[in-house]
């Protein structure tokens, strides 16, 4: 009996491109709807939760351990990277048994639903932090970044990092009901030590080799010193972060090839 040919690396990754694209117009389709905003509800959504601590910050008149640095640069690179990682994970969770339909067809898998909600999730992330550090640097309300590659380099490590806790919350939950339970009480403890409101300059001895467990907190570290430059004194590891974003990426992957065994059609 003759064998079937294996399909080439480029028939695949072009049969991957076309699965991904589709899944994300669907997504942002039922999500956002056509009318009104639309698409643009995507980058608006994240904005509006930003500028809202930017608002209450600044009119609270909230200070913190360094007078260089204003309280809206600040927030604004602060919270804009929680929602980075905190959203991917959220909106991680129950996407392949609201998807799940999808999976009768051949060429969609588990790994598909959750990598295009991380993808919506990232890119609505990013669009809203570009565009606030646009306006407000346009307008004067807070500095340009000294180092831009420093900046990028931060980001993406945060990025990574959402998609590896989004890849184990969102499989993880398709596996045990108690990983979606545990999760969300886990985002407010997560919150206060993830280093969007603090430098770890500004703490304790003690307390910083406590917060720099956190692998989140290496990359604020990153991306605040490359926005604000000497006027911050940063604290990073990067090889701690990749190598927690890489065992966590493995963790994830392990756990999406689990789930998709244990679903039963």
């Amino acid at each position: 009996m003759a064998q079937l040919a294996t399909p080439s690396l480029r028939y695949s990754l072009t049969v991957q491109r076309r699965v991904i694209h589709a899944l994300l117009m669907r997504e942002i389709i039922t999500r956002f709807g056509r009318e009104n905003l639309g698409v643009l509800w995507l980058i608006g959504e994240p904005m509006l939760f930003t500028l809202g601590i930017v608002t209450l910050w600044t009119l609270s008149g909230m200070r913190h351990g360094n007078s260089v640095v204003s309280v809206a640069s600040f927030a604004i690179t602060g919270y804009s990277s929680v929602l980075l990682w905190r959203n991917a994970a959220n909106r991680s969770v129950g996407v392949v048994e609201q998807n799940r339909a999808l999976l009768y067809h051949r060429t969609v898998r588990v790994l598909d639903t959750l990598a295009t909600r991380i993808i919506v999730e990232l890119l609505g992330a990013t669009g809203s932090f570009i565009i606030l550090v646009t306006i407000f640097g346009f307008f004067g309300w807070v500095p340009w970044p000294v180092d831009t590659l420093d900046v990028i380099k931060g980001w993406m490590l945060l990025a990574w990092f959402g998609a590896a806790v989004a890849l184990i919350v969102g499989a993880g939950g398709t596996i045990s009901p108690i990983v979606e339970r545990l999760w969300h009480p886990m985002t407010y403890l997560m919150f206060p030590l993830s280093g969007a409101a603090f430098m770890v300059d500004w703490l304790p001895h003690k307390l910083q080799a406590v917060v720099l467990y956190f692998p989140m907190v290496h990359g604020i570290e990153l991306l605040r010193s490359g926005y604000f430059g000497s006027a911050v004194r940063p604290h990073y590891d990067l090889t701690y972060m990749v190598a927690c974003c890489l065992s966590m990426t493995l963790v994830g992957l392990y756990l999406v090839h689990h789930a998709a065994r244990r679903l039963e059609f």
